[in-house]
């Protein structure tokens, strides 16, 4: 018997200070089974920290590996910025940054460099790489349930989150996939 994805409902009121984004969000987000909840709260955050007009999922969650985890296209359907999280292959960049501006979230940043050491990546240098603390995202995982509730600031590169009258907060670092930080 195949298991079945877990559904998570976010209730989040977004003030993004770095990029002038203020707004009240109410999503669902499907874990699949063999997906880690370091890997869920960082596709989270980064729908939320990226997140503008035509933003969307992937309707097929990890099984699309055509798609990106999460994508925004403009008015037309076309897409704009592809999403990733983790730690993606050299190959998968490489295609999504031909068709569109690329974007990684990770929780492991030596493994996305290990991936993409020494491969071709088109536009290595314009791919933004945001690195969550994996300790700030175990933190978070101990007090987020299938229904959370959550006050999301940014301001001058640090991420505060809080949940249950408890605030969280991290620096976000951001670098490229070409640099050597």
């Amino acid at each position: 018997m195949a298991l079945t994805a877990t559904v998570h409902h976010f209730e989040v009121s977004l003030s993004d200070v770095d990029r002038n984004v203020y707004a009240t969000l109410d999503f669902r987000v499907a874990q699949h089974p063999s997906e880690t909840t370091r890997w869920l709260l960082t596709r989270t955050l980064a729908y939320c920290l990226a997140y503008e007009e035509g933003i969307a999922f992937s309707k097929g969650g990890l099984s699309s590996t055509d798609e990106a985890p999460i994508a925004i296209r403009d008015a037309t359907g076309l897409l704009v910025w592809w999403i990733d999280i983790g730690a993606p292959s050299a190959e998968r960049l490489h295609k999504a940054s031909k068709s569109a501006r690329v974007a990684v979230y990770t929780h492991d940043l030596a493994q996305l460099r290990r991936q993409t050491e020494g491969q071709n990546v088109h536009k290595a240098e314009a791919i933004d790489v945001w690195a969550i603390d994996p300790s700030f995202l175990d933190a978070l995982a101990a007090k987020v349930g299938r229904r959370a509730r959550l006050e999301l600031t940014r301001t001058d590169g640090a991420l505060y989150v809080t949940i249950d009258g408890v605030t969280l907060d991290t620096t976000l670092t951001r670098t490229t996939l070409a640099s050597d930080v």
